[in-house]
């Protein structure tokens, strides 16, 4: 009798896991898609109206010189500071390899294209989307700012406005404009990274 209970009971566990994945499965499938709507839904929109900065989050830069990416999104907050904005700009970002920070590339980019030393601010130690968020809540308090309007990548915007919101921040996103046709393959991988990115920050983990 004890040995055909026996496989009773193994088949009983199996179900109860195989239910579990099962769960775990539909769950993060659900999760997934319902970050993914959230991720195209600001990327779709641009938020930009008056503000006390505009705030540009910084991306590759070589040898002092911004990437493509990041001058996409320098000149983007260029454009928005000539439409008066906002009277400033917050450049984002630490060292990025070399001699250089992201946060000092884009304010020596700025000035190059016109915009006065006086109307921006170099935030150059921050290493990540988090980071910088927490900088930028930093330099808001000591600067008195209450409003800004973040700049960065259109699938990035989620991301950065939830931990923005996060740190205590009014904040309004406004996407850089595409660089020409941008292969498609590559923003469904920006998009898989920042699912994955916002879960583990969700999960403080990140």
């Amino acid at each position: 009798m004890k040995t055909r209970a026996r496989p009773k009971k193994r088949r009983r566990v199996l179900g109860s896991v195989l239910v579990v994945l099962l769960a775990l499965g539909v769950g993060g499938a659900c999760w997934w898609r319902w970050v993914d709507v959230q991720i195209e839904r600001y990327a779709a929109q641009d938020q930009a109206a008056p503000a006390d900065a505009i705030c540009v989050f910084g991306a590759a830069e070589y040898d002092g010189r911004p990437s493509p990416v990041y001058r996409a999104r320098l000149d983007h907050a260029r454009v928005l500071f000539n439409r008066n904005i906002a009277p400033l700009i917050i450049t984002l970002g630490g060292d990025g390899g070399d001699q250089y920070s992201e946060g000092g590339v884009g304010r020596e980019y700025l000035m190059g294209a016109g915009i006065p030393e006086s109307a921006i601010i170099a935030e150059t130690e921050s290493r990540s989307t988090a980071e910088s968020a927490r900088r930028i809540a930093v330099i808001a308090r000591a600067n008195g700012l209450r409003r800004l309007v973040v700049v960065s990548d259109d699938t990035h915007l989620f991301r950065i406005h939830a931990i923005c919101a996060a740190d205590g921040l009014d904040v309004l996103t406004s996407p850089r404009p595409r660089e020409g046709v941008e292969d498609s393959s590559d923003e469904m991988e920006r998009i898989d990274h920042e699912v994955v990115s916002y879960t583990l920050w969700r999960l403080h983990l990140e």
